[in-house]
């Protein structure tokens, strides 16, 4: 299997969350998308909204690391910058929407542009 990277970004969160493999829409959303169903089940039950963004985050990371990391210690990092050697990046949105984003060479030349260097290919409405 080819190592396909991707970036996970969450409005109003400054951390990128990066994953080093597995980052195809057919390997992470079958993962991604029932998982923040229940997050957002959660946390309206519990009527829970301030620090969404920290929360989904953190969460996030825990997930993908039970997913994909096992002993595998340098498939996921969190940080602030983002890296060009990504193929897709991952917004999850404020609305609860998904979308996704392809890399286009602006973004690997200046990965700092972030969003602003991809196209986005679908918007997944959200569980």
């Amino acid at each position: 299997m080819l190592a396909t990277p991707c970036h996970i970004l969450i409005e109003g969160n400054p951390i990128v969350i990066y994953a080093s493999r597995n980052g195809t829409p057919e390997r992470l959303l079958p993962i991604l998308q029932p998982f923040l169903e229940t997050f957002w089940q959660e946390r309206e039950l519990v009527g829970e909204h301030g620090d969404t963004p920290a929360c989904l985050a953190a969460q996030v990371i825990v997930r993908l690391g039970f997913e994909f990391c096992e002993d595998d210690f340098s498939n996921l990092k969190a940080s602030t910058s983002f890296d060009p050697a990504v193929e897709y990046l991952y917004e999850i949105k404020r609305d609860r929407t998904l979308h996704i984003w392809v890399a286009e060479a602006a973004y690997r030349q200046q990965p700092q542009l972030g969003l602003a260097g991809c196209r986005e290919l679908v918007e997944q409405p959200a569980p």
